[in-house]
């Protein structure tokens, strides 16, 4: 079948390093993020990915016509922002039959074969996979029944309009008929669709266990890589400390002196020095120095950290220079605000 993944964003949260990448390209381990996105769908049912959406689509396109890959991509590109529910919509033409849908930054646990399985038992237009959280405000929350039909949609509700913590997980599978429920043009699946949907009792849900992660932030990213590691979601690499990092290659393990380094992600050719490295992707060829300390941030490619510096949860541009003794919390750099 046919994946659409839902990649319209620009991945503002994760500037600078989009500035000139695009998200779905990112590397988790040695995996694109939109190769991590798609892997919930075993290989052998997918036809082809179809990629909505308006940034930098032709990177994605080149990238994935060398890349060594089990699928076939298809851009479909926006030329305005047409939001969720438009972004689907703009592939009514080229998609057919029933197919999976994901939003393009999810790193989660689920099996998408047990929603087509739900799907097949219950029929209905859609299916979506289900997380069950403790604050529900910040998303779209369904009520379930007794035979996993959804009975209500309600899209970030208010403290008091909280009827549940089953929320939307961004992967669905949908039955084509889906685009005759959606209207042309710029809209939002979860305010303008799943409602309706639901009360005609065309939408069925199935909750998952394991791990759902939103990767769109610094934090987030460090989690996907940190169960990524967990769950042996790469091809290559090493892994190596406790808790374990990954390694692009056996070099990149002894790189480092005196390091204290834990659920993080270096890349190739990085030199680092006797610091503490916590939940920090540095990619390749990036060099931190001696008596730093990084946890919950973004180095890019090329990138040096000097000695002694403090940072946490920042994204630190390809190629830039942060200066010895620099302390930040959170944000970009270089700063945008200096």
């Amino acid at each position: 079948m046919q994946v659409v993944v839902l990649a319209g964003g620009i991945g503002s949260r994760l500037r600078p390093w989009t500035a000139s990448i695009p998200k779905p390209l990112l590397p988790v381990l040695d995996r694109t993020l939109l190769e991590h996105v798609v892997s919930c769908v075993p290989s052998d049912l997918v036809d082809e990915v179809i990629v909505a959406g308006g940034y930098k689509v032709d990177m994605i396109e080149a990238y994935f016509k060398q890349a060594d890959v089990d699928f076939d991509v298809r851009i479909v590109p926006e030329d305005e922002p047409l939001g969720t529910g438009g972004a689907l919509g703009n592939c009514r033409d080229i998609v057919s039959g029933t197919f999976a849908c994901f939003n393009g930054d999810i790193v989660s646990s689920l099996d998408a074969t047990s929603l087509l399985d739900l799907h097949r038992q219950n029929g209905g237009i859609g299916t979506l996979g289900l997380w069950e959280v403790d604050d529900p405000t910040r998303f779209g929350i369904v009520g379930l029944n007794d035979e996993q039909r959804i009975t209500r949609f309600k899209e970030k509700p208010k403290p008091e309009e909280v009827f549940s913590n089953l929320i939307n997980a961004g992967s669905y599978i949908f039955k084509d008929d889906v685009f005759d429920w959606m209207p042309k043009g710029r809209h939002s699946i979860e305010r303008d669709v799943f409602p309706a949907l639901a009360a005609e009792g065309l939408l069925n849900g199935q909750a998952f266990e394991g791990y759902f992660i939103d990767a769109g932030t610094p934090e987030a990213w460090g989690q996907a890589v940190e169960a990524a590691i967990a769950h042996g979601r790469y091809r290559e690499g090493v892994l190596s400390g406790a808790p374990q990092s990954w390694y692009a290659d056996q070099a990149s393990t002894e790189v480092h002196g005196g390091a204290s380094m834990s659920s993080s992600m270096i890349g190739q050719r990085c030199s680092v020095g006797s610091s503490r490295i916590h939940m920090t992707t540095l990619l390749g060829h990036a060099k931190v120095g001696n008596g730093s300390d990084l946890e919950g941030c973004l180095v890019g490619e090329g990138a040096s950290v000097g000695d002694n510096c403090q940072l946490q949860g920042v994204v630190v541009d390809h190629g830039s220079n942060v200066p010895a003794n620099t302390v930040q919390m959170g944000g970009q750099w270089p700063r945008t605000d200096s």
